[in-house]
């Protein structure tokens, strides 16, 4: 397995390697200190081969979020885990939005990071629990001005009730899978059903909860008592 750490902090760089260490004897890493060296290593044939790509979004070199989109663009088959000593909610989004499938901030321990990697090695994505609460209280606010225009003071019980009426036993098992990061494999695998007969229940969850994806149906799901 082999892995690239983009970061100009060297005691950052060698802090991750060494707790990545813990995927396996055979984990191999790749670095970058600056925009140079990402775009060296984005261009690379070699780069094809690696199995993750954990990403400073600050680096010397670097404007705006244009290292990520150019990563993304060249090698789509990586996954990409954006590191960040930010904790905004909002830049969290956005960077999910353009296609990474994780962020960590720089404020979180060792063992968070090194689970939020194998989540993400396994097909699911890390979204940090500070954004899910903020996703989760802005889908019911929308949800909820949108079906009743002067909410009563009792809102959020009549959503967890309305939600558990558009969904059946085999969709709340689903979203309760999902929502602990499961790819679908996974789910198809612990609920003895095909791959196909997930996809089918997700997108009958992603219209009762009126939602466009999987970030959102786990945002949604909080909402719902028990998962």
């Amino acid at each position: 397995m082999r892995i690239l750490i983009a970061d100009d902090h060297r005691l950052i760089v060698e802090g991750v390697k060494l707790k990545l260490g813990e995927l396996g004897p055979d984990t191999e890493f790749v670095t970058a200190m600056d925009m140079a060296e990402l775009r060296e290593a984005i261009h690379s044939p070699d780069t094809a081969s690696l199995s993750l790509a954990l990403i400073d979004l600050a680096m010397p070199g670097v404007h705006g979020n244009e290292h990520l989109t150019e990563f993304i663009e060249h090698q789509p088959q990586v996954p990409v885990i954006v590191l960040s000593g930010s904790e905004d909610p909002g830049l969290m989004k956005n960077l999910l939005a353009m296609g990474v499938q994780g962020f960590i901030p720089k404020a979180y321990s060792p063992d968070v990071m090194l689970s939020a990697v194998r989540l993400v090695l396994s097909g699911g994505v890390y979204v940090p629990p500070l954004m899910l609460q903020e996703r989760a209280d802005g889908v019911a606010s929308g949800m909820a001005t949108a079906q009743t225009p002067s909410p009563p003071a009792n809102a959020a019980d009549s959503l967890e009730e309305r939600l558990r009426k558009l969904l059946t036993e085999r969709q709340i098992d689903v979203l309760r899978l999902l929502s602990q990061g499961k790819p679908n494999k996974l789910i198809a695998r612990d609920l003895g059903i095909s791959e196909g007969t997930v996809k089918i229940h997700l997108a009958a969850i992603f219209r009762a909860l009126n939602v466009r994806n999987r970030v959102e149906a786990v945002v949604a799901s909080r909402r719902i008592s028990g998962l």
